[in-house]
């Protein structure tokens, strides 16, 4: 499977959360498993965190790249797909992600629903 971690997905396995559910658990730790992390999910986390609304592990980076997770650049490409979705979520963040799970064939982890409204492929966190 090639997944695509949401943001708040990352946090959770770093975390070791209970809220990511037993299959995207399963399916993230699967060594056959391709599993990215996008630098805008690092980019929102930092973001969040100088205004203090997020708190988190102080290295994600590091969390990231220990955990054994291919890291996806965002890509002039990615940027103006982003750009052309359709306002179904108005979060920046969020729709960037979209955009690069649609043109890398990927499949988003998420526990937000909005996410599915855009044709992407989706594996709910929190189930």
């Amino acid at each position: 499977m090639r997944l695509l971690l949401d943001t708040h997905a990352v946090l959770w396995w770093l975390g070791g959360s209970t809220r990511l559910g037993a299959v995207a658990r399963e399916r993230i730790a699967d060594g056959e498993s391709f599993v990215a992390v996008s630098a805008v999910s690092l980019w929102e986390i930092e973001i969040k965190r100088s205004i203090g609304k997020l708190r988190a592990p102080a290295d994600v980076l590091g969390g990231v790249r220990s955990g054994g997770f291919e890291l996806l650049a965002l890509t002039p490409e990615h940027a103006v797909a982003a750009g052309r979705l359709p306002m179904l979520h108005r979060d920046p963040f969020d729709r960037a992600i979209v955009a690069q799970a649609r043109l890398e064939g990927l499949t988003v982890v998420t526990g937000d629903r909005r996410v599915a409204d855009y044709d992407v492929p989706v594996l709910p966190a929190e189930e």
